[in-house]
């Protein structure tokens, strides 16, 4: 699989525990959203579908963060995630989120094509 790498958003964009960036990917031949965070001065990104049931989790527009910026919420079922990894940290979740690789360089954050699998094949 080759990695094309794509500019996102500019790195004052994403805020620790803010507001994320949307954007399209497509994964399993289907074009779904996803979003970027800061969390502890890092840039993650993943899709925008909670584990526990295929649903979009923001519950406001591009807000994910709960109100201590320590998680990623669902706002339909109350999954928590993990904001450096994806992992399930608690409520209806069956796993973790699928990540997406991000690099930042020179002010801007980019996203790479080849994403890493692991969290969908682990289902």
């Amino acid at each position: 699989m080759t990695d094309d790498v794509h500019p996102l958003c500019s790195s004052a964009d994403l805020q620790d525990g803010g507001i994320a960036v949307p954007f399209d990917v497509v994964y399993g031949g289907q074009t779904c959203r996803a979003f970027a965070i800061r969390f502890k001065g890092e840039v993650h990104a993943y899709l925008n579908r909670c584990n526990h049931i295929a649903m979009e989790m923001d519950y406001q527009p591009n807000r994910f963060f709960d109100d201590t910026g320590q998680w990623l919420l669902c706002a339909t079922h109350g999954a928590a995630y993990k904001p450096a990894t994806g992992e399930c940290g608690g409520g209806p979740c069956r796993g973790g989120l699928v990540k997406i690789t991000l690099s930042e360089a020179v002010g801007v954050v980019h996203w790479h094509t080849a994403f890493n699998l692991k969290a969908a094949v682990d289902r």
